[in-house]
């Protein structure tokens, strides 16, 4: 594995999105970090540096939004309410984990067991007041020779 780490401040959030999207490997991408930290602040950046006129916004009570991308599509989900596997199923989340579109998951350890081999994880973390941690993993099977010599630098 590899895992990119930077520090930000928010108001350089839509740069720090452009670049990580750089070095995605996967359509699937898992948000992990505790609640405030800016995960749905951090997926409305990376719309931005996608080409969406969508605004991101928490979907804690509708569990997913669909954003439109020029030639995609994003399907925004959030697992915070989710109590069982059931429930996800009950939604259909095969049918989205199965699809070619973009999918942005934040509490996903509520559905672990379900997750594809091959999804990212960016785990945001608060250092102070607009001061933000990111961590990227990327698992090596998914490096490309161009992305594995660029290494950490942004």
């Amino acid at each position: 594995m590899k895992t990119i780490e930077l520090t930000y401040h928010i108001k350089d959030i839509d740069a720090i999105a452009a670049s990580i999207l750089e070095h995605l490997q996967s359509k699937t991408v898992l948000f992990n970090g505790e609640m405030g930290t800016g995960k749905t602040t951090f997926i409305n950046a990376m719309l931005n540096a996608m080409g969406s006129e969508d605004v991101a916004t928490s979907p804690t009570f509708s569990i997913v939004n669909e954003y439109q991308l020029p030639n995609d599509k994003i399907f925004h989900f959030d697992f915070y309410r989710i109590e069982s596997l059931d429930e996800a199923y009950n939604f259909g989340i095969e049918d989205y984990l199965s699809s070619d579109h973009w999918l942005f998951l934040e509490w996903p350890e509520r559905i672990e067991a379900l997750l594809p081999e091959d999804a990212q994880t960016i785990t945001i973390t608060s250092i102070e007041d607009n001061i933000r941690s990111l961590k990227l993993t990327i698992k090596n099977e998914f490096l490309t020779e161009q992305n594995a010599m660029t290494g950490t630098e942004f």
